[in-house]
């Protein structure tokens, strides 16, 4: 998968996070689930779990592969 790919990915992820938080149609529903837990209340735990999903995607995908930085490369090389 290349950068482009994932970078579109995750984007779209968070849209549609974003579009789904905005649960008007749960302000007025008194189901438990569980038994205990407000529908409302499970449903934005969901949404969280989704949120966070995304933002270990989000580090898989775009994360750069080479973890040494630039000024660490030039301190080793200068020590050479």
């Amino acid at each position: 998968m290349s950068k482009s790919t994932g970078k579109w990915i995750i984007v779209s992820l968070v849209v549609l996070l974003v579009i789904l938080h905005q649960d008007n149609w749960n302000w007025e529903n008194d189901t438990l689930v569980f038994g205990f837990i407000p529908i409302g209340l499970f449903y934005h735990a969901c949404i969280s779990v989704a949120a966070s999903a995304t933002w270990w995607l989000a580090t898989k995908i775009a994360w750069p592969g080479d973890e040494t930085s630039e000024s660490e490369t030039a301190v080793s090389s200068d020590a050479s």
